[in-house]
């Protein structure tokens, strides 16, 4: 079997999985096979995980009652995951066996020492006891705890809206949810039974106050409590009352005057957590750390308005026929935190100052952005919305193979590796030119990147009689957009060359050369 065609049936069949709870499949499984943990793996782009949860013998080849599928419930949607086809195809493929020695994830994070850089972010998957400590006997390394006010509020019924993805999953995730629904006094007890039961495990709180007393007051309370750290809350986008959240995070003075309010309460290390609804993070995040701030953590949702109905005229949520501005979140902002974290990390004043990355992390490899942009630490929420908080073990399987593979032995030795490479757009390769190069036995003769060259590039491609594609590199850019389009892999990068008029004139010089000598 094909490579290619391999890893395309894989990821379609996996991205087709329910990720159901109390596994139908694997429970009518007559081997006991771990078929819904195999999926889940390659759901979140870990075949390496997947490929070891396999046994050792091809059940699946000889299997004709395929009871995994008939249990499957997909199939009272349209039509099963092809588990059949998914294990022998992923069987086919080489991964190395899983190492005797699994690489460290563990990490320092504001002198605070974490078994893995993996924290549930405030927000209501860490908003009480019972949720929390699942999460931390799931292998989460610790927890921004949902955020403290000193005053009380009203939800809004309903509260999230979602814009969707490829498949059964969404995309992008707005809310309109505010702080916690406990006591200031009854949160301080679940933070303390929490330090008390997983004395290894890392407890934050997040905190918002109304003015300097109020953020004295919350630090000085929570620190009472024997929690490891604060985190300030300088950026949530749809707080109901002015003054609150991103208005701080917005005005770098604002964010002095409540930095210092909070150190006059507390000594425990302290994260200021910015907005992304700002052109630059720089200012204020320099502000937080003069001020006495130790760490920085972004992004916060941006604001956003989602799913205008031509019926009713409001967006969603919609709350008795209105809406709102909300904060949306989900793995459509994670570019968005990529720029944000690279801000901070590039920035000289905020050199060495701890950074924690959230926004849009589904997978180990959006983690692995953070990292390589210089986080210490990864927060996460709607993924946990979405997936639950069984994603860790992908999160860990994912990224010790990462590091195995590349003879990594610790996390810790590639934080920030990826900062020498992003350079200003001046500073950027301009006199080569990368083609793309096609593969014919892999195309299908679709067209897809003849009707987006032509439509949307520089109509450097033509497509035959025999649906053959060709191009022709007097038009052709280097822009990539064919590749990007092409549903089965059948173009990749090319050899990277001179340009052409960069060669004329080369040449051209040459010959002068050669004439004057």
């Amino acid at each position: 079997m094909d490579t290619n065609y391999t890893l395309q049936l894989l990821n379609e069949e996996s991205a087709g999985c329910l990720l159901c709870e109390n596994v139908p499949c694997t429970t009518a499984c007559p081997h006991q096979i771990a078929i819904h943990q195999i999926l889940q793996s390659l759901y979140f782009s870990n075949p390496a995980g997947a490929a070891q949860k396999l046994p050792d013998t091809d059940f699946c080849s000889s299997c004709t009652e395929k009871s995994c599928m008939a249990a499957c419930l997909k199939g009272q949607i349209t039509r099963p995951v092809a588990i059949d086809q998914v294990l022998p195809a992923l069987a086919s493929l080489s991964y190395p066996p899983k190492p005797e020695n699994d690489p460290d994830l563990s990490i320092d994070f504001c002198d605070l020492h974490c078994e893995n850089p993996f924290f549930l972010s405030s927000s209501v998957v860490g908003s009480n006891y019972e949720m929390i400590s699942k999460a931390f006997d799931m292998g989460w390394a610790g927890v921004v705890y949902k955020t403290i006010t000193s005053f009380a509020h009203e939800e809004v019924s309903p509260r999230f809206a979602t814009t969707p993805g490829t498949h059964h999953g969404f995309d992008g995730f707005k809310n309109l949810e505010e702080s916690s629904e406990h006591t200031l006094e009854e949160n301080i007890t679940i933070m303390r039974r929490l330090k008390k039961d997983y004395p290894g495990k890392i407890v934050i709180a997040s905190i918002m106050g109304q003015n300097e007393d109020d953020w004295t007051f919350l630090a000085r309370e929570l620190t009472k409590a024997g929690i490891d750290a604060l985190e300030c809350n300088f950026s949530c986008p749809h707080m109901a009352y002015d003054g609150l959240g991103t208005d701080v995070g917005e005005d770098p003075a604002l964010v002095d005057r409540y930095v210092r309010a909070i150190r006059r309460g507390s000594n425990l290390p302290l994260i200021a957590k910015m907005t992304a609804n700002i052109t630059s993070v720089v200012p204020p995040a320099i502000a937080a750390v003069n001020a006495g701030a130790d760490a920085l953590a972004a992004i916060n949702t941006i604001k956003s308005i989602v799913n205008v109905s031509g019926d009713t005229f409001s967006g969603e949520p919609c709350v008795s026929g209105k809406t709102a501005v909300g904060g949306y979140s989900g793995n459509a902002v994670h570019p968005i935190a990529n720029r944000f974290v690279y801000d901070m990390a590039a920035t000289p004043q905020l050199k060495n100052i701890p950074l924690s990355g959230t926004g849009g992390v589904e997978n180990w490899q959006d983690a692995l952005d953070f990292l390589l942009l210089g986080c210490t630490n990864i927060q996460i929420t709607t993924a946990i919305m979405q997936y639950g908080y069984r994603i860790i073990d992908d999160l860990l399987s994912g990224l010790k193979h990462y590091l195995k593979i590349h003879h990594i032995s610790n996390v810790r030795d590639i934080v920030g590796k990826a900062l020498p490479q992003v350079v200003g757009a001046n500073a950027l390769d301009r006199e080569t030119i990368c083609y793309p190069k096609f593969n014919h036995k892999q195309c299908i003769g679709c067209g897809r990147c003849y009707i987006s060259c032509y439509d949307g590039g520089h109509q450097a491609l033509t497509l035959d009689e025999n649906r053959t594609i060709r191009m022709n590199p007097k038009k052709c850019v280097g822009c990539h957009l064919c590749l990007k389009v092409c549903p089965t892999g059948a173009i990749t990068v090319g050899t990277r060359v001179l340009k052409k008029k960069k060669e004329k004139l080369k040449f051209c010089y040459l010959q002068i050369l050669e004439n004057l000598l």
